[in-house]
């Protein structure tokens, strides 16, 4: 099929804008009312649009009628609380699909790796209309925390790492990535995440903030990276034994929730 995508993604698949000050914006996303919905992670998400308004979190297409990441309806019991959040997530002009803040525990390198997942952004999206991607604005401060990108979910070659201070804004295709946080902590991680769709206005809003794809991945220690592989190759052949016991050995590469957020 085809789609309407941005040059911006053509190259890396990501950008990074400037950064914003987030220390000039009150806290809301600690007013807001969360849910439990389970991400990669141990997470739960306000959400700022639904399929409908209503205060929860499944994915469009499991709704009557099913569709496609786009017109989010507003979720007025939060976006009441969090007028700034909604503003930013207007900013570009593009058509808002789901749009929440995620808050995640903290977690390690390897279990980030063990939950790498790819987004279903674009299931049911007509053809013709603009690729979905998704705008990562980091609001706690976590410098020595990352979102971490990879194209291939097994190949640390193909891995980027971008930290998370506050105000960090990051826009990625994540029905191309496989991507995860690795939050440190001690504290959660707080970042709103908004889908949009592709076109002009988006590319608009990306060459204003100087959207870069060339962002500097930070640096980890080789040894480290292939004890985190080694890792994730135990847990996942652990899990392979599990499901095998359960005649479901099939399901060993499919993650628990591979079509939400980070």
């Amino acid at each position: 099929m085809s789609y309407v995508r941005s040059k911006a993604f053509d190259e890396t698949g990501y950008v990074v804008l400037d950064s914003y000050d987030q220390a000039a914006d009150p806290k809301e996303w600690l007013d807001l009312e969360y849910v439990d919905w389970k991400s990669s992670g141990d997470t739960r998400f306000a959400p700022l649009t639904s399929a409908f308004g209503d205060m929860e979190c499944n994915a469009f297409w499991n709704h009557t009628p099913p569709r496609t990441d786009k017109d989010g309806v507003w979720v007025q019991a939060n976006v009441e609380k969090a007028p700034i959040l909604k503003a930013r997530a207007e900013e570009p002009g593009a058509n808002i699909g789901r749009c929440r803040v995620i808050e995640l525990q903290p977690d390690t390198y390897p279990t980030a790796l063990y939950n790498l997942h790819q987004d279903d952004n674009n299931r049911l999206n007509p053809d013709g209309t603009g690729w979905i991607v998704r705008g990562f604005f980091n609001l706690s401060d976590d410098p020595e925390s990352y979102l971490i990108l990879r194209e291939d979910r097994f190949d640390p070659e193909t891995e980027v790492r971008i930290s998370l201070p506050a105000g960090r804004q990051v826009i990625v295709d994540t029905q191309r990535f496989w991507h995860a946080v690795w939050q440190k902590g001690p504290e959660p991680r707080y970042c709103l995440i908004t889908s949009w769709e592709s076109g002009p206005e988006l590319d608009a809003y990306i060459e204003k903030y100087h959207g870069d794809p060339h962002f500097p991945s930070a640096p980890l220690d080789p040894r480290f990276v292939e004890e985190a592989q080694v890792e994730v190759r135990r847990r996942l052949a652990e899990r392979a034994a599990t499901l095998a016991a359960r005649g479901k050995a099939g399901q060993v590469l499919v993650d628990l929730d591979l079509d939400d957020d980070d």
